[in-house]
């Protein structure tokens, strides 16, 4: 079921499985960085979610992780080596310490398991196929004590969480206690017929079972059947206590399995010394706290696994779940937009209203400018294109013709709310800066360390790639239901944690794997910003004034043979300024004010629209996109003739068609193009008509047009067109 994790040859046991090499999957999208937590999650491999819940308990189980990383390569060997003829590399530990470096350093919202599987010796398959998490729990184990043979920490296991039972049967005639110790590394509860975790304990190590009537025991002393009675005590607790529920039991009647799921309480912290045979030391030795917890979801034959953890040593940033102290806030805000405590009310028929509430519910009260779209569509369930651009046009140019209420920040790249920027604390880095902080300060930050209600706030939900804030009473919800506890993890409360570990990921760590982070970090940046700058490099088609001429109500190309545009790659997050810059230094010979204005193609000719004057707007808030069509001029004329800009003076494309009177190349259209003539059949008129294509201006009037195509005053009528 987990492949060959460890039945490794005794010859081969320090070596990998597999000598092919995995060829990584490209992706174009680098990982995005770190959620509000500040933690990472686990990719699914397709059925992985029980490794997952498993390998985050162990991670935030810091003598674990610290033990594991005390093992240097001078016992473990380097994965570097590991197809080296005679090398010994244990590679399943080492594989351990990397993700487990990876999760705690790297800037990355979820790591991948793959290169672990793969030294567990898994094939394609087992990484979609779902296992028990405690069968687990008991291979890994096991697996990595066969690892570390050799090593200084070969017992660490042993020492963390092995404890022992001692049996007792005490015969009733004589007095005489047969007696058998037994290891444990998890202890398996009964929670059929149970109400709580302490009825399971009292049952297995209080209660006695009795041998009586046709059920006797055998006594060597007395040499016969007599009375007695058994009875279990703990002998030896662990540092950790490893507790897994028995939630699936077998119905005889109906001959299938199914889940137990009524209510089945556990306590936060718990005292063992009434199960326990010596009560003679401390009493904290038999004091323990709950810090995992791992949840199913699902039945008997298949579901999905997540975990809750206590982040003992403060690795990430906790804040209240949005759901408690939004109703406090709806409260007290009395106005429709509270830019400072809350939401504003939404109506989704407003794109004010959707985008304000969009920007106020970001911890740092702005959004990137290429993810607002997405957020938009998350929000309402339909995207600005199918709800809001047949009315108020691009989303761009709705925020520029909102300037008022809204601001670009960092760069350009993140818009705001005027009436609430962003302060330097709470802005996101821009694409350059180093990530240091993902939102602003949580209020488990900003409360007293000392303060009660900081005390076990530290509780996460790490749900394979995310992770989310929890309170300690959301436990409580996983006492029964189809979603509930599986597996409980507890430590001793007398296992106390140094300061210098507190808010520290890299304690601990060897200097090999910090570097090897730190590496993977700049390269994860450098890709990051790569993929930011070609997703927001728009090509753009510049069009130059001396290039044009201005024909029938639209500009013409001079030389019609040739296409004078200018192809430029820019970044949409820069300004209209930087842009107009770029292009002055690229046309050395121009003279005087660079004015650009929008334009497009029209059957007509190109014309011009509006004129981009703010020159602090980015390109993105400006509307402007991939093939956008921008004149490069002066802003006032074209060859000597001034230009009307604007959608009231589209130009349009009339086809006329007038009686041919034989003779070659007549024309009786001043400045007309020459028409088609003597070919028999033409598309609008039969023989003897001649057709030609006349642009005029958008606003132009019918005696206009008369007066361009040379007709009399006097006639009444046009000819067909």
């Amino acid at each position: 079921m987990f492949g060959n994790l460890f039945e490794e040859e005794e010859e081969e046991r320090f070596s990998s499985t597999s000598s092919g090499v995995r060829v990584a999957k490209g992706v174009n999208e680098p990982p995005p960085v770190r959620g509000r937590t500040g933690l990472c999650g686990i990719k699914n491999q397709g059925g992985t979610c029980y490794l997952n819940s498993l390998l985050q308990t162990l991670l935030f189980t810091p003598e674990f992780r610290e033990e594991l990383f005390s093992l240097g390569p001078h016992e473990l060997g380097c994965l570097e080596d590991k197809d080296k003829p005679g090398a010994k590399v244990r590679v399943i530990p080492l594989e351990l310490q990397r993700l487990f470096a990876s999760l705690l350093l790297v800037d990355q919202q979820s790591a991948s398991t793959t290169d672990l599987t793969d030294s567990f010796g898994w094939n394609s398959t087992e990484g979609t196929n779902q296992h028990d998490v405690q069968e687990l729990n008991r291979i890994l184990f096991s697996a990595l004590e066969h690892s570390l043979v050799g090593t200084s920490r070969s017992t660490f296991i042993q020492q963390l969480y092995h404890g022992t039972i001692v049996n007792s049967i005490v015969c009733k005639e004589c007095g005489s206690i047969s007696q058998r110790q037994e290891d444990f590394l998890d202890l398996t509860v009964c929670v059929c017929g149970l109400s709580s975790l302490e009825d399971a304990l009292w049952n297995m190590f209080v209660e006695e079972e009795l041998f009586e009537g046709n059920n006797l025991y055998r006594c060597a002393q007395c040499d016969r059947l007599v009375t007695a009675a058994k009875s279990a005590k703990l002998t030896k607790l662990p540092p950790f206590m490893t507790i897994s529920l028995l939630r699936f039991s077998f119905d005889f009647a109906k001959c299938e399995r199914y889940k137990e799921t009524g209510r089945y309480s556990f306590p936060l912290s718990i005292d063992l010394q009434p199960f326990c045979e010596q009560t003679v030391g401390d009493e904290c030795s038999y004091s323990y706290e709950l810090f995992s917890v791992i949840i199913h979801k699902g039945g008997c034959y298949g579901g999905h696994y997540h975990v809750y953890i206590r982040d003992i040593d403060e690795l990430g940033q906790w804040e209240p779940p949005e759901e408690e102290y939004k109703p406090k806030c709806q409260k007290k805000a009395k106005k429709e937009v509270n830019t400072d405590t809350c939401e504003p009310k939404l109506h989704e028929d407003d794109p004010l209203s959707v985008i304000t509430a969009l920007i106020v519910q970001e911890p740092s009260k702005s959004v990137l400018l290429d993810q607002l779209g997405q957020k938009l569509m998350d929000k309402i369930g339909s995207s600005w294109s199918k709800k809001f651009r047949k009315q108020y046009g691009p989303i761009g140019k709705f925020l520029q013709s909102h300037n008022d209420l809204f601001m670009l920040v960092s760069n350009g790249t993140r818009v705001a709310l005027k009436a609430n920027p962003p302060s330097p604390l709470t802005e996101p880095p821009g694409p350059g800066e180093q990530i240091t902080h993902s939102g602003p300060l949580s209020p488990a930050e900003t409360r007293d360390p000392g303060s009660k209600e900081q005390q076990g706030s530290h509780w996460f939900d790490l749900n394979d790639s995310a992770v989310t804030s929890i309170r300690e009473a959301d436990i409580e919800k996983q006492f029964q239901g189809k979603e509930s506890a599986y597996m409980l993890f507890y430590r001793k409360t007398q296992l106390h944690r140094p300061s210098e570990a507190l808010h520290n990921p890299q304690y601990k760590v060897p200097l090999h794997l910090i570097q090897m982070a730190n590496e993977e970090n700049i390269k994860l940046q450098k890709t990051r910003e790569e993929f930011e700058a070609a997703n927001n490099t728009v090509e753009l088609r510049l069009h130059l004034a001396p290039s044009y001429r201005l024909e029938n109500g639209a500009l013409q190309l001079v030389a019609k043979e040739q296409d004078w545009s200018t192809t430029l790659s820019f970044d949409c997050r820069k300004t209209v300024g930087d842009l107009r810059l770029a292009i002055y230094q690229k046309q050395e010979l121009w003279k005087g004010d660079v004015a650009l204005t929008v334009a497009k193609s029209h059957p007509a000719g190109l014309h011009l629209y509006n004129t981009l004057t703010d020159d602090e707007v980015s390109l993105y808030g400006a509307g402007i996109h991939t093939n956008s069509d921008l004149f490069v001029w002066n802003g006032k004329e074209v060859c000597g003739a001034n230009i009307q800009t604007g959608a009231e003076w589209e130009p349009v494309l009339l086809t006329v068609v007038r009686p041919f009177l034989g003779a070659v190349g007549y024309s009786g259209v001043k400045g007309g193009e020459e028409g088609e003539e003597g070919r028999g059949d033409f598309e609008n008129g039969g023989p003897g008509l001649k057709r030609e294509m006349r642009g005029f201006a958008g606003a132009v009037t019918l005696g206009e047009v008369r007066e361009a195509l040379g007709e009399p005053k006097g006639d009444s009528a046009l000819p067909g067109m």
